[in-house]
């Protein structure tokens, strides 16, 4: 698919963007960890050129600069959201978060709701959620105590471990072997890549507890959101689970809630066909209701 590639300066770092053709309002598509914006490439041949659609790597991951000592926070990643928006100069947008870029988002929404078209959710999360349950790998990594065993024992061995950790674990996010053997190892490259995604991921890891714990704070106001909100879950996911689904759409009570069957943690990936049907067919506040 034909693509314009370009970075947008964050102060002295810069966020690699690609941008497809078509019409607004754009869809802004993001990732979370520990992957980048290949988590989407089999998504976007049904989305442009129907509709202009901006992937980004967040920084310290993918193409992005990789600052060996930068703070990296979900704080700071909505930062990354906002230095994309405004410098591409987007208009309303559409945003479409998994995984741990739904904090990121869901902030920017609530902090810039006249340029949210609309809020698209996919096997995410913002707040404690009775039924969610980390991955084994990000528990290890993130829970305190444990996550200082977890990291150096990682990094021994020519990080074998490590590899093998995270091969076991995305795979696991994917429903068809044939799609996972493909990906897996495009997503895990910048891990051995110089500079390197491992502080990032340790970094977010590190900063995911405190991430949940604010989400809580703004909790109540998802009530008062006022634009689209459209939840597609994988209900095949044993981690971000419909359980999960079910608790956004009591969270956004305008919102409409999608469970595709036997998808996986990674929905985008297992139905991207249809992912892409519910992205587009998502009301937007050109065409949405009044507001409640």
């Amino acid at each position: 698919m034909n693509f314009i590639e370009q970075f947008v300066q964050r102060d002295q770092h810069r966020i690699y963007v690609r941008e497809y053709p078509g019409e607004d309002p754009t869809i802004i598509l993001m990732h979370g960890f520990p992957d980048n914006l290949h988590l989407y490439d089999r998504v976007l041949s049904f989305l442009s050129p129907a509709r202009r659609v901006v992937t980004f790597d967040f920084l310290g991951w993918g193409a992005s600069d990789k600052p060996p000592d930068y703070p990296y926070t979900a704080t700071n990643q909505e930062g990354d959201l906002d230095a994309v928006i405004q410098e591409r100069k987007l208009g309303q947008v559409v945003l479409v978060a998994h995984d741990a870029s739904g904090p990121p988002a869901i902030d920017w929404a609530l902090h810039h709701p006249d340029q949210v078209a609309a809020l698209v959710l996919l096997n995410t999360y913002y707040c404690p959620m009775p039924t969610l349950r980390p991955p084994e790998a990000i528990f290890l990594f993130s829970t305190p105590l444990i996550r200082n065993f977890a990291r150096p024992i990682s990094g021994m061995f020519n990080h074998l471990l490590f590899r093998r950790l995270y091969w076991w674990q995305v795979g696991r996010f994917f429903r068809d072997a044939e799609i996972r053997n493909q990906f897996v190892p495009l997503l895990y490259q910048q891990f051995d890549a110089t500079p390197s995604t491992r502080p990032a991921f340790f970094a977010l890891n590190k900063d995911l507890l405190s991430a949940v714990r604010a989400g809580s704070k703004m909790a109540s106001k998802l009530k008062e959101f006022r634009r689209p909100v459209r939840i597609i879950f994988g209900d095949a996911d044993p981690y971000l689970n419909k359980g999960v689904a079910q608790k956004f759409h009591e969270l956004f009570p305008g919102s409409d809630l999608f469970l595709l069957s036997g998808a996986r943690h990674f929905v985008q990936m297992d139905e991207p066909e249809e992912v892409a049907r519910l992205i587009l067919s998502t009301p937007t506040t050109e065409t949405a209701p009044p507001a409640r």
